[in-house]
């Protein structure tokens, strides 16, 4: 097993509230895919689960160090059981796997993420 990276990232929620209240769905629609888009309007906690996303995104950025990199070549989704995943885009990320962690509450969103390169 070969660490590429860990990545660490705090969001506030109100951050996330504010610019979809400033630039609405051109906000979203930069930043998120259509899947995690719809997957987000599901959950009763909107802006958390948009702020887990967005923390999970820029997590994975630090992790990876890879300024090519772009929101929508990172996707968040949930397994069945919750736990999220990462799916990397666009042909970035080939031979990596990233290991993610989320978690929110009221006013806060967090995530890590752990890149390893595939032998």
């Amino acid at each position: 097993m070969n660490i590429v990276g860990v990545g660490v990232d705090l969001t506030e929620v109100k951050r996330i509230k504010n610019a979809f209240d400033k630039w609405g769905k051109d906000f979203l629609e930069r930043i998120f895919t259509s899947q995690e888009i719809e997957c987000a309007k599901k959950h009763q906690a909107f802006y958390q689960h948009l702020a887990g996303r967005f923390a999970a995104k820029e997590a994975i950025f630090k992790a990876l160090g890879d300024v090519q990199i772009s929101w929508k070549d990172v996707e968040i989704l949930n397994r069945e059981d919750g736990k999220p995943y990462c799916n990397l885009l666009n042909g970035k990320g080939k031979n990596l796997e990233i290991h993610l962690s989320i978690s929110h509450i009221k006013n806060y969103a967090l995530a890590q993420a752990i890149v390893i390169k595939k032998t």
